[in-house]
């Protein structure tokens, strides 16, 4: 082979590894063939959370961090990238399936992971959040009443969790959003035990409420942002649930959450009213929301997903995409606003740079193999 066409066929691999050093990669198999368009029992979420993680180590880690009563994991999977500087990253909590019966928000949680697998090496700006933050998701955090909605038909309503009756009762079951210790047991609740809204014997009762107050009550500092995925209302709900309390910064809660709800329109020109919970809802205490912005983190939302009260919780998997491709715009609006805020412009730049320099690599060599083709190299084999 001469010295031309040997630069030659440097400059394609050179030029191919630049253009394509973003670009998807293999480990996505399993994502791809897993059908995010039907609702799917707990032991089929695990196994899809397996194939994620081994499919996709550079991205996905995985951890159970709490165990609800009956003993099964409380599991989630980790979101994220290394960066070059070695800087902390900041932290981004999304959880789906508290109420058991709300299928289409494990649904969306799913959804949420493979559009991120799928889409983060050929899209620079989200690659670029996951070096400057970890997202958590967890799947379903109420995972035995999750697992009993799937029973048979006279159980696919229930709401709660599996805790054992009181005493003297035969009622299972704790409201799992009423048991957060923010505002316990104040407004929205029941202290019968056959209630959907039952609080629970006292704040944080509960392992799986437990489980989330404790893992992300040491990593308070790192949180940036805490999602909470429900059904039905399309209704982006900020704190508090009390209707005497104002989070401090609720103007930009309302501002954030108003433009997430004008993304989600703009996909299938579904509404969603952004407010509290006693101005567009009722007035409720204990929930997880709440709970987060109690404990200083800035940015903390409930999601309620379709619909308005035709099909409420049981909505139709024909509706699965449609709802969690406007809830994914949502809920990645919220999430680049808060990273824009927290991270400089430096980083930006840095981002930039890179990209500059690869482009003044490729026209360098696209220069050098104009002159070569110029000079006659047409064909190198």
């Amino acid at each position: 082979m001469t010295p031309k066409c040997w630069m030659l066929r440097l400059f394609v691999l050179i030029s191919s590894g630049l253009e394509t050093s973003g670009g998807s990669g293999g480990g996505l198999q399993s994502t791809r063939s897993y059908d995010y368009t039907k609702y799917h029992p707990m032991d089929e979420i695990y196994r899809w959370m397996e194939d994620v993680e081994r499919g996709n180590p550079e991205l996905v880690s995985s951890a159970v961090y709490g165990h609800t009563v009956e003993g099964r994991n409380i599991t989630l999977l980790k979101l994220g990238l290394d960066n070059s500087e070695g800087r902390e990253k900041k932290l981004m909590w999304v959880d789906c399936g508290i109420h058991a019966r709300e299928w289409i928000a494990p649904a969306f949680c799913q959804w949420f992971v493979k559009e991120i697998v799928h889409t983060y090496k050929t899209n620079e700006k989200l690659e670029q959040m996951l070096q400057n933050l970890d997202v958590y998701v967890t799947p379903v955090i109420n995972v035995d009443g999750y697992t009993f909605t799937w029973a048979n038909d006279s159980t696919r309503l229930w709401r709660k969790s599996r805790s054992l009756p009181l005493q003297g009762s035969n009622c299972y079951g704790v409201d799992l959003n009423r048991n957060f210790n923010a505002n316990w047991g104040t407004v929205g609740v029941s202290f019968d035990s056959c209630a959907n809204t039952y609080c629970g014997k006292s704040p944080g009762s509960e392992p799986e409420a437990r489980a989330v107050m404790d893992f992300i009550g040491r990593r308070v500092n790192q949180t940036l942002c805490f999602l909470t995925i429900h059904s039905a209302g399309q209704l982006i709900l900020l704190p508090y649930g009390h209707p005497e309390i104002s989070a401090p910064n609720y103007n930009e809660l309302v501002s954030v959450g108003e433009a997430a709800a004008a993304e989600m329109k703009k996909v299938h020109g579904m509404t969603y009213t952004v407010g509290t919970s006693p101005q567009i809802l009722y007035p409720n205490s204990g929930s997880s929301r709440d709970w987060a912005r109690l404990m200083g983190v800035p940015f903390s939302y409930t999601f309620e997903l379709r619909d308005t009260g035709e099909f409420s919780h049981l909505l139709p998997e024909e509706q699965i995409q449609p709802a969690c491709e406007e809830a994914y715009a949502g809920a990645l609006s919220i999430i680049t606003h808060v990273h824009d805020k927290t991270f400089s412009s430096a980083a930006v730049a840095a981002v930039t740079g890179v990209a500059s320099a690869s482009g003044v690599a490729v026209a360098i060599l696209s220069t050098v193999v104009s002159a070569l083709v110029t000079a006659g190299v047409s064909a190198c084999d």
